[in-house]
């Protein structure tokens, strides 16, 4: 069972830090809570098998996210930078600061949306989840979901449309 949790972690473990970094906007409390995702996927791993491991993990992730904010109501940090931060491969000094200005906007708009709708960006748009597996991480229908993350990305292009005039 060890083992099985080791390559889980070794294959996944990158991916569900940089959700939660995400969600948290704040490096420590990711890792934090990447590390309790994964002793928790050891304690409620069972031997029959598991369908889709990433989605099973994101949802595990996402469940112990929500019990962190529960137990932290008080306690909000952000690290606006994060994306910022992002290196821009083989760039102009132009480009690379168009881009972060982006990264920037795109982040500050986000953080805007409401918290199911910025789920949806990230589960379907970053991390490249199906509808049904994002479904699945939020606990909610697919259809559901499909209206959440078209009202998000309406809501970020009538955004964008709204800024460039």
């Amino acid at each position: 069972m060890a083992s099985f949790i080791e390559q889980l972690h070794r294959k996944y473990a990158a991916d569900v830090n940089r959700y939660l970094l995400s969600l948290t906007k704040n490096h420590h409390i990711a890792e934090e809570i990447t590390q309790e995702t994964f002793y928790r996927a050891y304690i409620f791993l069972h031997n029959d098998g598991i369908e889709n491991e990433k989605s099973w993990l994101f949802k595990v992730a996402y469940n112990t996210y929500i019990d962190h904010l529960r137990k932290n109501k008080k306690t909000v940090s952000k690290d606006d930078d994060y994306f910022q931060r992002l290196k821009a491969y083989e760039k102009s000094i132009e480009e690379q600061y168009e881009i972060k200005e982006m990264l920037h906007e795109l982040l500050l708009k986000l953080d805007e949306l409401p918290v199911k709708q910025k789920q949806a960006i990230l589960l379907a748009d970053f991390h490249e989840f199906s509808y049904k597996e994002a479904a699945e991480i939020l606990q909610i229908t697919p259809n559901y979901f499909k209206i959440l993350l078209f009202r998000a990305r309406q809501k970020l292009r009538h955004d964008r449309g709204t800024d460039d005039e």
